[in-house]
């Protein structure tokens, strides 16, 4: 609208002194001509605003002029009380407000204060979605927002698990929450806490009736309730495990949620990371040549293949869940319980059938891959 282009004009000449019309057009995303009308607009109105020629000119209001605008609207209210990033923001269509709220907050703070915001704002980015998440499945926020605000029910087609036929529910829903980049609709179910993952959302309905949410009950307290579910759901299978201390970092970020316990192991050898994020040895650092590398080989000894490895325990819902692990390779050893080696070695075997290879195969079908790991003294099939 053109009265929000207006303010945001004006909050925009009060904060920063002195704008050139290019960089007022390409932030409020309009035409350099749209700016100067704009401007008109502004000077009609009895603000004295001016235009300065010139190679350092611009648009700029009359010195000591300031307008107390404090109050907020509706959108943007609610765009300052979202605790989230720019991303959710932008789901909730609440991205426009967000920008027009944080100008207003931009000219209330006093001079001396603006620049620390200003830079805080070019040097802090927040990206809610993890390393090598893929694209995410769209998102459609629209029903689910109006019934959420407008204090209706919601009538849901619902896929679990991304798979199988749609279910409908009819549930009374208290929220939406976006928890790493995932958004979520927190409903009661037969006045029972649910939790629904909105990109499995085939379709949402408003439906014409009040919501019938429990009496006191908030979303901050149903989404406490759901996520200990989640977290704390009981494990059948617990599974101890060895894992190459070369890989532990890239095992605990892929299988975190699984760890039960700390690792279990000795004083590390072999290398380590240094401050730059090369490796550095471990031991015999600041000797030289042949000397060096002998110390060192005599320090280490045969416990440096029990040093290699740590110890993990890990909780499994299911079983057939531990087929997670053989993408780790030989880098990663089940030693118990039985079971979930026999599941892997099932797995391994299904794997060679589909490639038409025997376990003696290399990479090349004819010798053994080089390389490998050597096994911990005591695990089954160590020395």
């Amino acid at each position: 609208m053109k009265s929000d282009r207006l303010l945001s004009v004006l909050l925009l000449l009060q904060t920063r002194g002195r704008i050139t019309a290019d960089r007022l057009a390409a932030e409020l995303e309009v035409s350099r001509r749209t700016i100067y009308r704009d401007v008109e607009a502004l000077s009609a109105a009895g603000v004295p605003v001016y235009a300065e020629r010139g190679r350092s000119g611009g648009i700029r209001l009359l010195p000591g002029y300031r307008t107390d605008v404090t109050g907020l609207t509706s959108d943007e209210a609610r765009a300052l009380f979202v605790l989230a990033t720019q991303g959710a923001h932008q789901a909730l269509g609440l991205d426009g407000a967000l920008g027009t709220a944080l100008r207003k907050v931009m000219a209330a703070l006093p001079a001396p204060h603006r620049p620390a915001a200003e830079l805080t704002s070019r040097r802090i980015l927040v990206d809610p979605d993890r390393w090598l998440s893929g694209p995410r499945a769209d998102v459609r926020l629209d029903e689910l927002h109006t019934a959420v605000f407008t204090d209706r029910r919601l009538r849901l087609r619902y896929r679990h698990g991304g798979e199988g036929p749609a279910r409908t529910y009819t549930v009374d829903p208290y929220g939406l929450v976006s928890k790493a980049g995932v958004w979520y609709l927190v409903a009661d179910r037969r006045r029972s806490p649910a939790l629904f993952r909105v990109d499995r959302v085939v379709t949402a309905s408003v439906v014409d009736e009040a919501v019938r949410r429990r009496p006191g009950v908030e979303l901050a307290e149903v989404w406490s309730v759901l996520r200990r579910r989640v977290e704390e759901r009981p494990a059948r299978i617990r599974v101890t495990a060895r894992v190459h201390r070369s890989r532990y970092g890239m095992f605990a970020r892929i299988v975190g949620p699984m760890l039960a316990e700390t690792p279990q192991s000795g004083p590390q050898s072999g290398p380590r990371s240094g401050p730059d994020g090369t490796e550095e040895a471990a031991e015999g650092r600041g000797k030289t040549g042949e000397a060096g590398a002998a110390e060192a080989g005599e320090q280490t000894g045969e416990a440096e293949a029990a040093d290699e490895w740590v110890t993990v325990r890990l909780d499994y819902p299911v079983l057939p869940a531990v087929g997670q692990l053989l993408q780790f390779g030989p880098w990663v050893e089940v030693v118990d319980p039985p079971c979930a080696r026999a599941e892997l070695v099932r797995r391994a075997r299904e794997v060679l059938e589909v490639y038409g290879a025997s376990p003696s195969d290399g990479p090349d079908g004819d010798a053994p891959a080089q390389s490998l790991p050597q096994r911990a003294p005591g695990t089954p099939g160590g020395t």
